[in-house]
């Protein structure tokens, strides 16, 4: 069954929140609703929203706040944000705009536009979300195709992958940007490893936001595999921040950062589907200090 889209209310009329509940309820989708903007940062940083329908007039801090907020957590950075407001000057939609507002409807407005609305930009975000946010790499869907064809193709591929273990706990420790550049960092080493031992066919996607893949040609796999982990462990401790890059060496020892590969081949075993080759290559990660 498909999971139904989530979304969040956050509207002070009790009159028209309760409308709005009810209506989009009865479209298909799981709704929650806040009166205040303190209630709507929490219930955001929680749950896991689709969407967001936002008023600017609240009781406590208002919209433009909220989406502030939103805006700098990376667990809501990428919500989409309708702004609901009676407010209609340029200047008030300029200013959601550089928030990352999406959408913006004034009230009174039309219920049938508004589902409009909420429905592609429902859509839009689901397309997006095929592409990882920090590394602009394909996840999802998109990696899942592209084990099936390697599946129902000529037993001629390889598959590397590669992971940083201890993200979370480095990400708790020095925050989401240095975590971010970490992610960065080795996506631009495995995209030089593959330009200079790989194939511009070959693909590099997301198993999981701190697991990478790269599907190859079988034969250039230990290559290509090499030349990762020389450049990843040579860089390992500059991935902390300069404040601490005098820590960095016990901070490797305690393994708060490791890298992680594996290798699965077609002659390994016989793979039904997608599923099983993906516990494949999980299943064979071993840890290389």
């Amino acid at each position: 069954m498909t999971e139904k889209p989530h979304i969040l209310i956050v509207e002070d009329d009790l009159d028209l929140s309760e409308m709005l509940h009810s209506f989009f309820h009865a479209q298909g989708y799981d709704v929650a609703t806040a009166m205040w903007g303190e209630d709507a940062v929490r219930l955001s940083q929680d749950q896991n929203f689709n969407l967001i329908m936002l008023d600017i007039r609240l009781p406590d801090i208002d919209g433009y706040e909220v989406c502030r907020r939103l805006r700098t957590d990376r667990r809501t950075q990428s919500i989409p944000v309708i702004f609901l407001t009676e407010k209609r000057d340029r200047v008030d939609k300029l200013a959601g705009l550089e928030l990352g507002v999406v959408d913006y409807i004034t009230k009174p407005f039309d219920i049938q536009e508004l589902r409009l609305r909420v429905r592609n930009t429902l859509g839009r975000a689901v397309h997006t979300a095929l592409m990882n946010a920090v590394t602009n790499l394909p996840e999802g869907d998109l990696v899942n195709e592209k084990l099936r064809d390697a599946l129902i193709g000529p037993d001629t591929w390889g598959i590397l992958s590669i992971s940083i273990d201890g993200l979370d706990k480095f990400r708790e420790l020095y925050g989401f940007v240095a975590a971010d550049d970490v992610l960065r960092a080795v996506t631009l080493m495995m995209n030089n490893a593959i330009r200079e031992a790989g194939n511009e066919s070959d693909f590099i996607g997301h198993l999981k936001p701190a697991e990478f893949i790269i599907i190859t040609d079988g034969a250039k796999v230990p290559t290509i595999k090499e030349r990762i982990e020389a450049r990843i462990k040579q860089s390992m401790e500059y991935f902390y921040p300069l404040k601490d890059r005098d820590k960095a060496k016990q901070a490797m020892l305690e393994n708060r950062l490791q890298l992680m590969v594996s290798q699965v081949l077609p002659t390994d075993k016989s793979f039904d589907d997608v599923e099983s080759l993906k516990e494949a290559i999980t299943s064979s990660r071993v840890a290389r200090g």
